[in-house]
């Protein structure tokens, strides 16, 4: 786990770069009038992360960071959780510390994201998908759980979409899919403008990380241990990320065309109070995947699954028994 001496912090630079993309953002009046009615402070909702065992391993290639816990991979249900960005997953330390005594458990930081190793090729949806089979393959994991918000959502669906499985259940939200997307101004500046890549870019790891915070959480507080994993982890890979949100249009399309043959028993969830991707990209994607049903996480932001986290391990722990 993160060493009190070696923690990296939100600058000046980074505050200021993060103080002047909220004063250009028009969802951010709503996100601070949410968050004043939640009390919303300076302190930390958890002191610092419960432990999740880290190691770096590599698959074919490919070197990325991820934990895992099996207590009994015969009897017990396997569940793999997919990083978000700018996330890592430390992120997911309180839904670890829940589940890791029921459930064998799995986790990474995808390529190219969070702490894992970073190359423009690793920057497409398809690749995040081909690799998820590796992933897969590598520990021999076979009729799992899929836990994949944000970026790890369009990882999940890939993965499903193009290669034999036995995936039993996938939980996603908070990403892009279905077509047309609704998408607020900093998701428009990521997606469209080659300008705003570049400031992104440019304002580095740092801005990239308060940013998030102030768009995506309106109850969670982040603890100092995990801002500064989140920031560490990410410096000197923006402009990689960067490609992501790039090659975005043209890669949801393939994702979009083929939602109609997912018949793998689908949660969606989604913050009432989303600011990366609307409401309504939820509900267009539960209309959209045949065997799906939507949950919406009221008094959350685009973080649900820290923002209620005891939901979020409720909803798991319930999906899960249903479907083993």
């Amino acid at each position: 786990m993160i060493e009190q001496n070696k923690l990296t912090k939100i600058n000046l630079y980074d505050k200021l770069n993060a103080a002047f993309v909220s004063l250009i953002t028009p969802e951010m009046p709503k996100l601070n009038k949410i968050r004043k009615q939640n009390n919303y402070s300076k302190a930390p909702t958890l002191k610092r992360p419960f432990d999740i065992p880290l190691e770096f391993i590599s698959i074919d290639g490919v070197k990325i960071r991820m934990a895992r816990s099996v207590i009994d991979d015969l009897n017990k249900e396997t569940i793999v959780l997919l990083s978000a960005f700018p996330h890592t997953i430390i992120a997911y330390s309180p839904i670890w510390e829940a589940l890791k005594k029921d459930y064998n458990l799995y986790t990474y930081d995808l390529p190219g994201f969070g702490a894992s190793e970073t190359k423009p090729e690793y920057m497409s949806f398809r690749f995040q998908g081909n690799f998820l089979d590796s992933f897969l393959t590598h520990f021999n994991i076979k009729n799992s759980h899929l836990v994949a918000p944000d970026v790890g959502m369009v990882s999940a669906l890939s993965y499903i979409i193009n290669h034999k499985h036995t995936i039993k259940s996938l939980m996603i939200g908070d990403g892009p899919a279905a077509l047309p997307t609704s998408e607020p101004s900093i998701m428009k500046k990521m997606v469209h403008s080659s300008f705003w890549r570049t400031m992104f870019i440019i304002a580095g790891s740092g801005a990239l990380i308060e940013s998030a915070k102030n768009l995506g959480n309106v109850r969670y507080v982040p603890n100092k241990y995990e801002i500064s994993d989140y920031k560490k982890s990410h410096k000197g890979k923006v402009a990689n990320n960067m490609k992501w949100f790039k090659k975005y249009p043209k890669a949801l399309k393939d994702i979009d065309k083929n939602l109609k043959n997912i018949q793998v028993p689908t949660k969606i969830f989604w913050g009432e109070h989303e600011a990366i991707l609307h409401i309504e990209n939820g509900i267009n994607l539960n209309k959209r995947i045949p065997n799906s049903e939507l949950e919406i996480f009221e008094n959350c932001g685009h973080f649900v699954y820290q923002d209620d986290y005891p939901r979020f391990i409720q909803l798991i722990q319930t999906w899960v028994e249903k479907h083993k």
